[in-house]
Order: C-alpha cells, then structure tokens, then sequence
C-alpha cells in the first residue's frame, strides 16, 4: 500500500463498535471500485485492517458484501403522493432517482462501474437485485397500483413490466448512449419516451 491510499482502515485505540468495523470494510470495498482494482478477500483485508474472520462474519460471500457496498449512497425513495396529479407524481419520482444521482453522493464513475460489475457477474447482479434494487422501485408501483384503483390506468396494467420500461429510458441514455442524464438530449428524449409509455398505461 501507498502512502497515499485512502485511510479507510485506520483504527482508532481501544476496540472498534461493530459499526466501525462494517464502515472500513465497505470503505475498503469502494476504494478498490473507485480505483478500478478487483475486490479480493486478501486485499479487503489489507486496506481495511479487518481480520478475514471478522469480514467473513459480516457477509456470507463476497458476493454480498460487494452487493452492499455498491449501495452506498444509494436510498428508498419516499412514498409517492398517488392521489392528485398521478402522472406528475410519478414522472418525479422516475426523473427525482435519476436526476439526484450525484447530489446523493452516487457519483456517475460509481454508477458506470456498478454496471461493468454486475454486468460480468450474474451472482451479484442478483444479489444486488433481491437485497436492494427491488426495494427502491416500491414506491413507484405502489403509485401505479392506486392509479388502477382511482381508474386513471389500465386495469390489466403489468405494473412491474411498466416500471422496467420507465426506468429503462433513462438506462438506455448512460448505458447504450454514452450520454449523462442531466445533458438537455437525454431529459428530452427521456421526458418524450416517458408520455408515450403514459399513454399507454391509461384507461
């Protein structure tokens, strides 16, 4: 290690609480992302000064542990008011995740090696799914499922194939385009792509 590696591991005297101990372990895990390095047991270890017992008594698999760490900066949205303008509330609410991205923290170099991660490893696309991508689309759908009940949407509407749809514009501008979502061309063609699944869902 360098002098100038971070100093996620740095112990302060006497024994650390069991939160310290999680904060440079996941510290040690996303400086390794952030420095394009592979996130390995050994190296974890290193940066952290964590023992590999202590580590692997946190997470089951480095699988988890990785699938956490990517989460960091990463929160559930708060619920979406469904009961006025409901195509305003969840536009917002699609738009509001993408848009906040690195106000939160979530920095779009974090985001583009999440991608690159999961894209390679299918076990932590997974475990990143279950343990925390699907709890942030829960406010969304439970707005789409009131908008059934008020009578606004279809009421044969696949809430969770909507959702994938939505949220798969705004992807497809950072992913397949190349381009940032707060670049004028992609709020456009986001906002554009997003009434024309609107209309669609309406009843």
């Amino acid at each position: 290690m360098t002098a100038s590696a971070p100093t996620v591991g740095r112990r302060r005297p006497g024994r650390p609480r069991d939160e310290e101990i999680d904060g440079q372990i996941i510290g040690a895990v996303l400086a390794l992302i952030d420095a394009e390095k592979e996130v390995t047991v050994t190296r974890i270890v290193e940066r952290s000064g964590v023992s590999r017992a202590a580590l692997y008594r946190r997470w089951p698999s480095l699988t988890m542990l990785i699938a956490a760490a990517l989460d960091v900066g990463r929160t559930v949205p708060p619920p979406v008011d469904a009961e006025g303008d409901l195509h305003a509330a969840v536009v917002g609410a699609v738009f509001g995740d993408s848009a906040t991205v690195s106000a939160s923290g979530y920095s779009e170099v974090r985001f583009r090696h999440r991608i690159q991660l999961v894209m390679a490893d299918r076990a932590l696309q997974k475990a990143y799914w279950h343990s925390h991508v699907s709890r942030r689309r829960v406010p969304v759908e439970a707005a789409l499922r009131r908008g059934i009940e008020r009578g606004i949407l279809r009421e044969d509407l696949d809430v969770e194939a909507c959702f994938d749809a939505m949220a798969g514009v705004a992807y497809y501008q950072l992913v397949v385009r190349g381009a940032r979502f707060d670049e004028p061309g992609s709020q456009a063609r986001m906002k554009a792509a997003l009434d024309v699944i609107w209309r669609g869902m309406l009843a």
